[in-house]
């Protein structure tokens, strides 16, 4: 039973960052591994709640009080057996997720919340270096193959499951390497590459087999995947960049999408190529767009020496702490968030639109030209008013569009298998996780639009769960009890 009284004998308390002047000179991870006795006293604040909403908060329904307080008496391992029960990669949620779970935490209503996402990583980190993530092969081959096309982490959670069901797995990945936005998408300051290979070394030992280099549709159509797998599994993520065409001046050299600018610099990190086309060295860089991924080019804009970097946010800037009767606890509220990149330097600007990239007579985008705005929702639909006369020039040599995602690629092997994207540009699917077209099945990104790698993982779970049991195999799969959200379109 978790200590009743944790809460009051410890504050929340995290790892100290690595030193900004240090760490903007490479590309390692801002947190050092936290000390045992740090994450053992911080696991101690896990109040015996009676009933643990985060529980709820959690996509994976992952069991927080239980490894919490394994961990407060040094049962590293089984809190390692406890945390993988429900989570296929704590190393990946532990670094990246931004906790729901934390929201809804019972200690957080009246103090600072339990600091889950730590102890979580430091769980996963103690069974990697103890040795406790050991391949789990299956003891029988079931007979049945399946591909997984998409190697991010719900094409990766889906496999594993899968492959650890008996079921022989192929996952097909384009890139040259395994990983998804895990690997190219996401800068090493956030996630180092090793951690990754570390758990896809785990899943070849299971079986699991990796094609990279193959683009599905092209390379091997529709019809060669039913013809060689029994079952075919969609992940392919979502990947198409929202845009802003009909804004004058975005044609202009130097206006780029965020991808643009986050793949080819961690090419460079991994050492595949020398150069990337899209650098920031000594430019006065303006991101648009305040969530993860603008924070993700204003730490790589740093690193790449960056002469000034300026990040903007259309909404008004959000309070500090949840505001209770618009985000009433356990909801997720929306506060300021602070990234490790924003104390690393670079401005923020909220309530402001882009009204123009402007031209230095070249060609190029010399500045942006900015306005305040209000943003309201009127008869439920979403309003951006211009504050007139409020219109001004911030200097631009590089601009980075950071405004989200629009869903999945239109592609080759959608139209063989006959399936269209819905209005939200993803794909449908229906309460067993699959499309319009028998036996392709969809999860992640692909099917919710792009969301948490939390969510990626367990809806990978899902659809690995609703595969097996299509397949009739034998016993059933875990996964978190989801629901496939959206019906088939019309």
């Amino acid at each position: 039973m978790p200590d009743p009284n944790g809460f009051l004998r410890y504050e929340r308390q995290l790892p100290k960052r690595r030193p900004v002047p240090v760490r903007i000179r490479d590309w390692r991870e801002v947190y050092p591994p936290a000390g045992e006795d740090l994450i053992r006293d911080q696991a101690t604040r896990c109040m015996d709640c009676g009933i643990p909403f985060c529980h709820e908060g959690c996509p994976l329904g992952n069991r927080i009080p239980d490894w919490n307080d394994l961990v407060r008496t040094g049962a590293w391992q089984s809190a390692a057996e406890s945390l993988h029960a429900t989570n296929n990669f704590p190393e990946f949620t532990g670094r990246l997720c931004p906790a729901p779970c934390e929201a809804a935490c019972v200690l957080g209503i009246s103090d600072d919340p339990v600091t889950i996402k730590q102890v979580e990583v430091e769980i996963a980190n103690h069974a990697f270096d103890l040795g406790y993530v050991t391949p789990q092969p299956a003891p029988l081959p079931s007979g049945f193959k399946v591909a997984v096309v998409g190697s991010g982490p719900a094409g990766l959670a889906a496999a594993q499951q899968l492959a650890r069901a008996g079921h022989a797995v192929t996952v097909f990945e384009r890139d040259d390497r395994i990983g998804g936005l895990l690997r190219y998408g996401i800068p090493d300051f956030k996630i180092e590459k090793s951690v990754v290979d570390a758990r896809l070394a785990q899943m070849e030992a299971e079986g699991v087999v990796f094609q990279t280099g193959v683009n599905v549709g092209v390379d091997i159509t529709a019809d060669d995947l039913r013809e060689r797998f029994d079952a075919v599994l969609l992940a392919a993520g979502a990947l198409a960049g929202r845009d802003t065409p009909a804004t004058p001046g975005r044609s202009l050299n130097g206006v780029h999408l965020a991808m643009e600018h986050l793949v080819p610099a961690n090419r460079v990190v991994a050492g595949l190529q020398e150069s990337t086309p899209i650098d920031a060295a000594g430019k006065h860089v303006v991101i648009i767009g305040g969530g993860d991924t603008g924070a993700d080019c204003l730490g790589v804009a740093h690193r790449q020496g960056a002469a000034n970097v300026i990040q903007l946010d259309q909404y008004p800037l959000p309070p500090e702490a949840r505001a209770a009767d618009l985000h009433p606890w356990p909801t997720w509220p929306v506060i300021l968030r602070n990234y490790p990149a924003h104390e690393e330097g670079g401005d923020r600007v909220f309530g402001v639109a882009v009204q123009e990239f402007v031209d230095d007579g070249e060609g190029n985008v010399a500045a942006i030209r900015i306005a305040d705005v209000v943003v309201e929702r009127i008869d439920g639909v979403r309003t951006v008013t211009i504050t007139e006369g409020s219109e001004r020039d911030l200097r631009a040599e590089l601009v980075l569009l950071a405004i989200g995602f629009e869903g999945t690629e239109q592609q080759p092997l959608l139209e063989q298998f006959g399936i269209d994207r819905n209005r939200r540009g993803v794909l449908d699917a229906d309460a067993n996780w699959q499309t319009s077209a028998d036996g392709v099945f969809v999860a992640g990104d692909m099917h919710k639009g792009a969301s948490l790698v939390v969510w990626a993982i367990a809806e990978g779970r899902s659809a690995a769960a609703a595969i097996h049991s299509y397949l009739g195999a034998k016993g059933e799969l875990p996964a978190p009890v989801l629901s496939s959200a959206q019906p088939l379109s019309a």
